[in-house]
């Protein structure tokens, strides 16, 4: 019978599990990986391979297979190391458990050519799979331990090697790793509104789009303010629930952009630049990865110089500003990415950006043609749309911002406050969310 082992495989942001099957057969010396594997998968017997021979253990010549149950998804990345390695070693009786139930346990991890174990994309979505699934522990590389403690109630075993592993399986014997928890500053406080000059009016709009997570689209010269009044958005923002931390950060760790010092209470905040593929804003690839609106889920999409997208990227934002998702569709998969971000689009109001002013140039017929670059459903999609005129910093009448980003906060939270009062027992969180019977009522 094939020795079997647990871990958990990755669908869009997604854990599910496998189940890794390896049976050693007589024969010519092969190895094969089934189950639709990557080429990172089946990679991994050369790595497996130089690790059992580094420690000093036997790699039989004879023909393995290993299958990754379910065979008909897609299987990616490195992480199915670990659990080959295992089933290997309990085929070969080189491992013999002791007092150990495995299939309660999910192995999870990268091993390189000398043993050692490395972190792979997904940590902590993985993690959330196996407590669903009622696992009772998880195995994992130390490396990993940071992202992987995010989640509770599990126990969460960390180990620098495949040696250290062995003997928790044989021997019980595990020492217990600390997390060293970093210092955070929160940087939400080093940007301020009370920055912005000539422009106080508009601050009540842009407390109103984070207030009902509504989309804005500010129009104006160069250097009047735009990206400034929307870097700041994030400071007036309420904390990510812990829900939605955990949302934000298994897409980020699927991504494999999540710092492990990532504040809790820090919002995404993206900012693509104009060349951006339309595969990189939306999400997609050969195997699909999370792009730019899924990576600003719960947090901030600032696309500046909003005309200059190309019409394909920005008429791939139809859906997911309609939908809050995003399903990215394969031959052999279909991966469904979360996308629920407040849009702020800046733009000129002309070509050359000076409109109204001696030194615009542009004719009618240009300016028409630079605005319908943004198509009528686009901007149906956008609920606040405000012009910015041009501000003389020398004129000495103009001030700073007597509106801090504190005290805009403050009413931002108010006003969230009242609409989870509202929407309670809804599906929605903002008045933005709200569809044609919601308003009625």
């Amino acid at each position: 019978m094939a020795s079997q082992i647990k871990t958990i495989g990755i669908n869009g942001i997604e854990g599910y599990v496998v189940d890794v099957q390896v049976k050693v057969l007589g024969g010519p010396f092969t190895m094969n990986i089934v189950g639709l594997g990557d080429v990172a998968v089946k990679e991994a017997r050369d790595r497996i391979e130089s690790a059992l021979v580094h420690m000093n253990m036997k790699f039989p010549r004879k023909k393995i297979i290993v299958n990754l149950a379910p065979s008909e998804i897609k299987k990616t990345g490195t992480s199915y190391d670990l659990p080959i390695l295992i089933g290997l070693l309990l085929e070969t009786k080189q491992l013999e458990p002791i007092d150990l139930n495995l299939k309660e346990v999910v192995f999870i991890g990268e091993v390189d050519l000398n043993g050692e174990l490395n972190n792979s994309r997904g940590i902590l979505p993985m993690v959330v799979e196996a407590k669903r699934r009622g696992f009772k522990r998880v195995v994992l590389p130390l490396n990993s331990l940071k992202e992987a403690t995010m989640v509770k109630d599990i126990e969460l075993l960390a180990f620098e090697n495949i040696e250290a592993v062995i003997k928790w399986i044989e021997k019980s014997i595990y020492q217990t790793k600390m997390v060293v928890e970093s210092s955070h500053q929160e940087n939400r406080l080093k940007m301020n509104y009370s920055d912005v000059k000539g422009h106080e009016h508009m601050l009540k709009y842009v407390a109103l789009a984070a207030a009902g997570n509504h989309n804005m689209l500010m129009i104006g010269p160069p250097g009047c303010g735009k990206s400034m009044i929307s870097k700041r958005l994030p400071t007036i923002l309420p904390p990510l629930s812990e829900d939605e931390a955990l949302e934000v950060m298994a897409i980020h760790s699927v991504a494999g952009t999540l710092k492990h010092d990532m504040s809790k209470l820090t919002r995404p905040f993206r900012s693509p630049h104009y060349n951006t593929s339309p595969s990189a804003i939306i999400g997609g690839g050969s195997y699909a990865m999370p792009g730019e609106i899924s990576l600003a889920h719960n947090g901030v999409l600032f696309l500046d110089e909003f005309p200059e997208f190309t019409r394909q990227t920005l008429e791939s934002l139809r859906q997911p500003l309609e939908d809050k998702k995003v399903t990215i569709s394969r031959v052999k998969q279909t991966n469904t990415f979360p996308a629920n971000f407040i849009l702020i689009a800046a733009m000129n109001p002309c070509p050359c950006g000076y409109l109204g002013s001696t030194k615009c140039s542009c004719t009618p017929f240009e300016i028409k043609k630079y605005r319908q670059r943004i198509s009528g459903p686009i901007y149906d999609r956008i609920d606040i749309q405000k012009y910015l005129s041009p501000v003389n910093l020398f004129d000495t009448s103009v001030h700073s911002s007597k509106v801090t980003s504190e005290q805009m906060s403050m009413r931002v939270a108010k006003a969230r406050a009242m609409q989870s009062e509202r929407f309670k027992n809804e599906r929605i969180r903002t008045n933005s969310q709200m569809d044609a019977a919601e308003i009625a009522k």
